[in-house]
């Protein structure tokens, strides 16, 4: 079951962009300007954007805690859109 929401906002690709490299450190990433994957442990994240919102797409693992991988995702991207945040996240499965 994977979960999505599609975030309204003009600095997708920033965004994007900046949650790959922050956690490249720790986790496998692949990115460019449009779409993203991070090996997250609670299962992978893809990530769209364009110019007008990003799409965040969760495949939580069997055993994941799917409220706190929500969160987490969120809190970090609230992190790098401080000037906007707290953005708008409207979950669904999808």
């Amino acid at each position: 079951m994977a979960i999505v929401a599609t975030v309204p906002t003009a600095h997708a690709s920033r965004y994007l962009q900046q949650l790959c490299k922050h956690w490249g450190h720790k986790f496998e990433t692949a990115f460019d300007a449009e779409e993203g994957w991070i090996g997250f442990p609670m299962g992978p994240i893809l990530l769209k954007a364009d110019a007008e919102a990003l799409t965040v797409r969760l495949e939580p693992k069997a055993d994941a805690d799917v409220d706190r991988f929500k969160q987490v995702v969120a809190e970090h991207l609230d992190r790098f859109a401080f000037r906007e945040a707290p953005l708008p996240f409207d979950w669904a499965e999808g």
